[in-house]
């Protein structure tokens, strides 16, 4: 028996699946990563149509089958267990961060319990680093930071007054945090 798709209606479930693919939770997670308008998205939801080309991305970075996402049926992955995710890889040379392609990694290598990234950034540096990019505030922990242009891995402490201590890479000083800018939190640290 072939694959039927319905090209003119059934889009609204298969984008459904598509954010259930990623991972993601808001159809906007789904927007910023295919780097599209949320009215543009909003608009594919509206007319319920197919949606081939986002269809055939999220397979290519996902390992989904087209069975599943385009009908909802049969296994979600071939061997119905692998998932990938990919993630845009950059290096940190000297204070720089550089675009070095992208990297895929199994969603098993990802700590029990614990969601992949929504806007997850790989950093290679003298280790690698799977960065959340999307945060609602700072805590204490690992960060990927730009202080004065310069971009690097520090760990940061909240102390009272609204300062936060900053340190790493063999200094430490107290600023505010507005003084820095957060790129994201460090979710995962692979050392090499």
């Amino acid at each position: 028996m072939s694959l039927q798709i319905n090209f003119d209606s059934g889009g609204v479930q298969v984008l459904d699946r598509i954010i259930e693919a990623y991972g993601f939770r808001t159809k906007i997670a789904l927007a910023e990563h295919l780097g599209i308008a949320s009215s543009s998205l909003a608009m594919r939801y509206k007319r319920d149509y197919f949606p081939s080309d986002i269809a055939v991305r999220c397979m290519a970075e996902t390992g989904v089958t087209l069975e599943w996402l385009a009908t909802g049926f049969g296994d979600k992955f071939e061997d119905g267990s692998l998932s990938f995710l990919k993630f845009r890889k950059q290096k940190l040379v000297d204070g720089q961060l550089f675009d070095d392609g992208s990297i895929s990694l199994d969603k098993s290598l990802f700590p029990a319990g614990k969601q992949a990234p929504k806007r997850g950034l790989y950093i290679c540096d003298e280790n690698s680093y799977l960065i959340e990019c999307d945060f609602d505030e700072t805590y204490d922990g690992q960060w990927l930071v730009q202080i004065d242009d310069k971009s690097s891995i520090r760990t940061l402490t909240h102390i009272p007054t609204g300062k936060v201590r900053v340190s790493g890479r063999d200094s430490t000083f107290d600023c505010l945090l507005s003084e820095i800018d957060v790129i994201g939190k460090v979710f995962m640290t692979i050392k090499v």
